[in-house]
């Protein structure tokens, strides 16, 4: 039986880029806010079609000693240049760059998993130290 788990990637393959960036502060101090920013294609961006895009972008946080995750967040990237003129002739994109505010209250884990419309899930992982 197969498990959603199975379905995840966490490498990158070809020349296009998948695996979610996360970008954080360098001194995080407990209980105070700061920025997580996820960046899906940061060194070679990740073709924003029609026909192919990043649909979203999930983080959530697993607190160290704990045995649940909990949900951060969630962007839908929802304009890609469709339109009624036809396929990339929109006016407008989105591009997958997310930033979640967020304050911490225990070292943990972040992780972001974003979905492609072509090629999947991918994820990747940051811990957390105060």
């Amino acid at each position: 039986m197969s498990r959603f788990s199975d379905y995840i990637k966490t490498e990158d393959f070809k020349k296009e880029k998948h695996v979610p960036v996360i970008d954080l502060p360098e001194n995080i101090k407990a209980g105070e806010a700061f920025n997580v920013e996820v960046t899906v294609g940061k060194e070679i961006p990740h073709p924003n079609t029609t026909e192919h895009f990043i649909a979203w972008i999930l983080l959530t946080y697993k607190p160290e000693g704990e045995n649940f995750a909990y949900e951060l967040g969630r962007v839908d990237f929802t304009a890609h240049g469709a339109s009624a003129a036809g396929a990339n002739q929109g006016p407008a994109y989105t591009n997958p760059v997310a930033v979640f505010n967020v304050k911490l209250l225990k070292p943990g884990v972040l992780t972001a998993v974003e979905h492609c419309n072509i090629h999947g899930f991918w994820e990747s992982s940051k811990d957390i130290k105060f």
